[in-house]
């Protein structure tokens, strides 16, 4: 079903400040930076590094650009940190029938496309032991549903 840790999410405040910190401590360097307007976010993605199934581990870096997005609500309850983890999965359409069975709530049902042109939705939290989890295709991976990421809606 899962292949990897995708990427971890962490919201802030202040994008820059903040991909400056993980740059000058940890020594991580962008490798994409993108403004998602569907979910009211400027996000930018740090590779930690590779994998073996050929995707990568990053770090996602999101800054609200509403005060009404769904991540900005999220720093008004909670403060700037984790907000989600992310799983890679060659066939995120596949992972979601899976869990159909299993009980917890799809948040994207069919999948969207994502970050770096990447396929993914969302599990309920409330269904994840109070973790925001998210499924991910990465863009190039080979998906038995034969579904492009650019033909679906941006997540």
């Amino acid at each position: 079903m899962f292949t990897r840790v995708d990427h971890i999410g962490i919201a802030c405040r202040d994008l820059d400040r903040t991909v400056e910190h993980y740059r000058s401590v940890f020594g991580f360097e962008v490798c994409h930076v993108e403004v998602n307007e569907g979910q009211g976010v400027r996000e930018a993605m740090l590779r930690v590094n590779g994998t073996d199934d050929g995707g990568a581990t990053y770090l996602q870096l999101l800054e609200p650009i509403s005060p009404d997005s769904t991540v900005a609500r999220w720093i008004e309850r909670h403060g700037e940190g984790v907000h989600h983890i992310a799983f890679g999965s060659p066939d995120v359409h596949a992972v979601v029938e899976d869990l159909r069975g299993h009980g917890p709530r799809v948040l994207f049902d069919p999948p969207r496309r994502a970050s770096m042109g990447s396929t993914a939705t969302f599990l309920h939290p409330k269904d994840c032991h109070g973790v925001l989890t998210e499924v991910v295709t990465s863009a190039g991976e080979d998906r038995s549903s034969g579904v492009r990421a650019d033909d679906l809606p941006t997540a």
